[in-house]
């Protein structure tokens, strides 16, 4: 990725005139609680880009809200054209199987998951063994489809969260960060532009599996009455942008970046976040295990070309 993405953080930030007082910094990220929790009731939980980038940015300016607004400003200043980038995926994505009309896949992944599981399709056998036999989307919901759907939903909001942690601490380690996480983000646009996949559900709905796949990704929702969260954050969707699964893909970055990163044994916990990540796309029907793989495969490359890049900068 080019020097120029990330040209603007050889200025340093603003130097901090004052240091925020745990008083004040305690009252502001209350007031923001609030306010953050205010929209999630009203409208779900954020999970567009430009949402996301605007809640962040007050975030870091209630934990420094005795800082002078010219600090605040070095905000915008950094994360300008990385978020642009990512608002490009988020919307392109949409879009991504009509810009060259490419034929939709559907038996490829149906037959590698068989093979790979001696004939039986994961996503069928899990609904069948959790959800029940058979699995009716009105079905009574279990405690773990709960803890799957939010999982499922931290895709849209971790990544970026730890962004921002990462710019109040350690600028490098925020440059590092977001390298890899916009290029996950936009290598996967290419793989969704040029091989349109389609999910298990879409499969089973349009009558490619002999076997019943549901999409049940709103099943945890509807356990503590907000199945309306799953439309919310369905955002610019595309049906078939499956392979590779980048929520599958950037869990995995999330929890290989820590344990490279984080010196304390309990580092090694981050691996349960992917795991589960897969666990729940697979049991939802939203991905084969073969699109898992492709997520790991992507993130791996983005991984070697970040490090590579790094080192042959002195980055």
């Amino acid at each position: 990725m080019s020097n120029r993405l990330y040209a603007g953080l050889r200025a340093p930030l603003p130097v901090r005139q004052r240091s925020t007082r745990p008083a004040a910094r305690a009252v502001a990220m209350g007031l923001f609680g609030i306010a953050l929790t205010a929209w999630v009731v009203a409208f779900g939980v954020p999970s567009d880009t430009v949402q996301i980038f605007i809640w962040l940015w007050f975030a870091t300016i209630a934990w420094n809200v005795g800082e002078q607004p010219r600090y605040h400003l070095g905000f915008l200043r950094d994360w300008w054209l990385p978020m642009a980038l990512l608002v490009f995926y988020f919307y392109s994505r949409g879009v991504a199987d009509e810009l060259f009309a490419m034929p939709v896949h559907y038996m490829m992944p149906i037959e590698v998951d068989r093979a790979m599981f001696g004939g039986e399709l994961p996503s069928a056998w899990l609904q069948e063994q959790m959800c029940g036999s058979p699995c009716e989307r009105g079905s009574e919901p279990r405690w773990y489809d709960l803890v799957l759907a939010v999982v499922y939903t931290s895709h849209f909001v971790v990544g970026l969260t730890i962004a921002v942690v990462l710019w109040l601490r350690n600028r490098v380690e925020w440059k590092r960060w977001m390298r890899r996480y916009v290029a996950a983000n936009l290598a996967a646009l290419v793989v969704y532009v040029l091989y349109p996949m389609a999910p298990p559900w879409l499969a089973s709905k349009e009558g490619r599996l002999d076997t019943e796949v549901l999409r049940i990704t709103a099943r945890g929702w509807d356990e503590v009455g907000l199945g309306r969260f799953h439309l919310i954050l369905t955002g610019v969707g595309n049906p078939v942008a499956a392979m590779p699964s980048l929520h599958f893909g950037i869990s995995l970055l999330i929890g290989a970046y820590g344990i490279w990163r984080l010196r304390s044994a309990w580092k090694w916990l981050l691996a349960v976040y992917p795991a589960a990540m897969g666990l729940g796309l697979v049991y939802f029907g939203e991905h084969y295990v073969v699109d898992l793989i492709g997520g790991g495969v992507l993130v791996a490359v983005v991984m070697i070309g970040s490090f590579w890049w790094e080192r042959s900068r002195g980055d």
